[in-house]
């Protein structure tokens, strides 16, 4: 095998773990060449070095991974596994009978608390293999055939709670610890039978198809069989009239089993069809257990349940169904989401949580032709943090004076019965959950007649946002094809293109390579920029798209998701152009359509007021060309914190000029944290201000323009599934600024000095902060060395100082020496594209 296919399974296997859920299918499918007998030995060797470095979780998920492949691939994964059990000498097994007795006493002495168990576990994950089930085997056997009846019992209850136990915990090896618990229930249902103890033993028979469903080692296909054995036997003996929770959930498990069963009729695995009163499809088993998971008593079960049951619908073509499952689904987690009183980190959590629902909402949608109900179902969910504390932020300025204190007086009554039923305080609970569900309706129908937001809305209201120059294009990474809503001038029509599989997987590869050279090679990223984004916009079909765009439209919105959040879309060439240059009133940016909405609502005329952060560390002392100080002319006010003075604490502590400012700049070198997003910031003279400080303590009431002349400054959290828009630009539009100019990658400073210069210069001549930008950007990129020299000296308001001008000049003459006076020396995207306007756009 030579060091070139090496290389490619171990991108593969990296691109793997980095993906979002639910898209390993389709990258496996565009690398199918690359799966083979060597490439399950890889990943099973990776694995084992993750379990090595403490890593379980990604070493569990590669085993899985390993399992799923072998059985496609027809190859036994056993014989890409290291030695199926630990050879050990008969000290050894002392060892190992030591530490078996000592985690089933703690086990029954802490009455099966993980608490306690666990942290034994957790010291001898080397010691939780195939040699420790055997010998549980052979010792329980042993003594189970010796002792009383009771002490066998006693003995086969505690084992069958430590299989429970070893079944969920998360360390060690994940196929050793589903190979332990097996062999533990095995063991109970020597001692327990169902004639003996039936409730226990169906509580087992469930708990076994569990551990089978699983299960990593042996035949995938037989193992869903014996897993689908367990659960009807249980359900044999586990009814819904004596044990109605239990007889739900084994029928949640059953259905699942169904689901994944790869032997039988795919279309009668998941058709509804009961025999003996135990359901024999997905479907059946799902809406079984609906009847005791309901949206009152078990809401978390009841949501799960229906999603699992909409999928089996949506997979059977049965869309309407589907359709209206999804709904239920979708009223439930809403109400879910309003209960949640422990902060924005643990809604986002939630959002992750039920992506695939909404994500499977959409495709439904789009598949029955009601496109304008799939845009409100994506709107839905995304951004909704954002879009919420934009919301309580801007009260004042959205609703009447009269309305603000009646939303907040019922939302103080929500506040109060939340936490009443959060610590249990509640008197009649049933009573209160009414109560709180008629509060959050009155909330909703008060906001709704000024601002539908959130799950009220609705894409006709798009018609009082969108002119009748302006249109908009939102795209949408769904399972496996990503789409492009096209929203007419005027927001009253939309016009929908999807891609094929292939183009989803390209998207893909594409995505994960561009982001990969970036982090690791910025030469290679710098000197094939042009090029990935020709390939990006022919993956995209851009041309297509733009096809239904009607020609008279002069202004372009983008709206993209996720990971197309990171890249310079306006750069795009088309055409025989870039995209930007297709739309003379400029092409720019939101995260969703609701926050359009919302900032469309701010009213930021006046821009006579400047504050600036210039050149705060040493390194940048001589790298603005004396920006600032030629933008700082054209304002009426203005107050500049230069080079030392540049402090956090110096803003934090007396903010009055930012909250007078209308136009906020820093010239400062920026970073973008993709492990803490909320990490990120802007290093100024003493320390960093960070995305947290700056939704903590920044109030930019009259701000109409930030302009962060830094690096990375407009990138954000593109992994994150749920889109929630997290960077510097979604803390900026939160601290009230309606427009946000920003970088999405790192930048040259004396290219960044000139571009800022001029779109300055611009701004003030044609007070459209997206027009001022897409006109300096083509300026920059057109402008030849000659041309530029002819600017530098041009009388102007915002004239560089000579000091400045003789140092450009410099630059310039050696450049012009290398190429001649009609070079173009910003001509490739790296000097131009990284900027782009996000917000109002003027």
């Amino acid at each position: 095998m030579n060091e070139q296919r090496l290389q490619a399974y171990y991108q593969l296997i990296q691109q793997l773990l980095s993906c979002a859920d639910g898209e390993e299918s389709a990258i496996l499918q565009a690398n199918s060449e690359l799966l083979d007998a060597d490439f399950l030995q890889m990943v099973v060797g990776l694995a084992g070095m993750f379990s090595q470095k403490g890593e379980e979780n990604t070493a569990n998920w590669l085993l899985a991974l390993a399992s799923q492949l072998s059985e496609y691939l027809n190859i036994p994964l056993e014989e890409n596994t290291p030695e199926a059990e630990t050879p050990v000498s008969e000290a050894d097994i002392e060892t190992y009978l030591l530490f078996l007795l000592e985690v089933l006493q703690a086990t029954v002495e802490s009455q099966g608390n993980s608490q306690v168990v666990y942290p034994l576990l957790e010291d001898n994950t080397d010691k939780l293999n195939l040699t420790f089930a055997n010998l549980l085997q052979a010792w329980a056997t042993t003594i189970i055939a010796e002792t009383e009846p009771e002490t066998a019992q006693s003995l086969a209850m505690i084992i069958g709670n430590f299989s429970n136990l070893i079944q969920q915990f998360p360390l060690g090896n994940k196929a050793n610890n589903m190979e332990i618990a097996i062999t533990g229930y095995e063991i109970a249902f020597t001692v327990f039978t169902r004639q003996t103890s039936p409730e226990l033993w169906g509580t087992l028979q469930n708990n076994l198809g569990i551990a089978y469903r699983n299960r990593i080692r042996g035949d995938k296909a037989q193992n869903l069989e014996n897993a689908i054995a367990a659960y009807t036997a249980a359900l044999e003996v586990t009814t819904r009239d004596d044990f109605p929770v239990d007889w739900a959930m084994t029928q949640n498990n059953l259905g699942n089993a169904y689901f994944d069963r790869i032997r039988g009729d795919k279309a009668q695995n998941l058709e509804n069809a009961i025999d003996y009163g135990a359901a024999r499809s997905a479907i059946a088993a799902f809406t079984a257990a609906l009847e005791v998971y309901t949206r009152d008593d078990f809401p978390q079960n009841n949501a799960e349940t229906l999603l699992n049951l909409g999928i089996a619908y949506q997979d059977s073509q049965k869309l309407d169904l589907a359709y209206d499952t999804f709904t239920q689904a979708i009223v439930t987690v809403e109400n879910i989401r309003g209960e949640i009183i422990s902060g924005e980190e643990s809604k986002r959590k939630q959002a992750e949580e039920w992506n695939q629902l909404y994500r499977r909402m959409v495709e439904v949608c789009l598949d029955l032709g009601r496109e304008t109900e799939a845009i409100s179902y994506i709107e839905r969910s995304k951004t909704r943090n954002l879009v919420e504390q934009i919301l309580s932020r801007d009260l004042e300025n959205i609703f009447p004076s009269g309305v603000v204190t009646q939303l907040q007086e019922l939302e103080s009554q929500i506040a109060t019965e939340q936490n009443l039923i959060q610590t249990g305080k509640a008197e009649n609970y049933q009573n209160l959950v009414q109560t709180l569900q008629e509060l959050r309706q009155q909330r909703q129908q008060l906001q709704d007649q000024y601002l539908p937001l959130g799950a009220s809305f609705n894409f006709t209201s798009l018609n009082n946002i969108v002119d009748q120059q302006t249109a908009i294009i939102e795209w949408y990474i769904a399972t496996n094809k990503f789409f492009a809503f096209v929203i007419q001038p005027g927001g009253k029509e939309i016009k929908v293109w999807q891609s094929s599989a292939e183009k989803f997987d390209q998207l893909i590869d594409w995505a994960n390579k561009y982001i990969n050279d970036y982090n690791k090679n910025q030469e290679t990223w710098n000197n094939q920029l042009d090029d990935n984004l020709q390939n990006l916009a022919q993956i995209l079909h851009l041309e297509e798209i733009l096809n239904l765009v009607p020609s008279e439209c002069k202004k372009l919105i983008l709206i993209p998701h996720r990971f197309l959040h990171l890249f310079p879309l306006h750069a795009l060439p088309v055409k025989n152009s870039y995209l930007m240059d297709l739309f003379p009133q400029g092409v720019g940016y939101v995260p969703s359509l609701q926050i359009l909405q919302q900032i469309q609502q701010r009213q930021r005329d006046n821009f006579q007021s400047f504050f600036a952060m210039q050149t705060p560390t040493e390194d940048l002392y001589e790298k603005d060309l004396g920006a600032v100080t030629a933008i700082k002319k054209q304002f009426a006010n203005s107050h500049v914190l230069k080079k030392s003075e540049a402090k956090k604490s110096t803003i934090i502590q007396n903010p009055e000029h930012l909250t007078t400012a209308h136009n906020l700049f820093f010239f400062c070198h920026g970073s973008f944290d993709s492990n803490s997003p909320l990490d990120s910031g802007l290093l100024l003279a003493d320390e960093v201000l960070k995305l947290a400080d700056i939704i903590t303590h920044l109030q930019l009431e009259n701000c109409r323009l930030v302009t962060l002349a830094a690096c990375e400054s407009g990138m954000i959290d593109g992994y994150n599934i749920s889109d929630e828009y997290i960077g510097l630009p979604s803390g900026f539009l939160l601290a009230g600024s309606t427009n946000v100019v920003s970088s999405l990658s790192t930048v040259n400073s004396t290219a960044t000095a000139l571009l800022m210069i001029r779109f300055y210069e611009e701004l003030k001549h044609q007070n459209n902060i997206l027009l001022a930008l897409q006109t300096a950007q083509i300026w920059l990129r057109d402008t030849t060395i000659q041309d530029l020299r002819t600017w530098l000296t041009e009388p102007k308001e915002s004239s560089l100082t000579f000091a400045w001008q003789s140092e450009i000049n410099k630059y310039f003459d050696r450049l012009e020496q290398e190429n001649g006076a009609n070079y173009q020396p910003f001509r490739s995207p790296v000097h131009w594209s990284a900027f782009c306007c996000i917000g109002k756009g003027v």
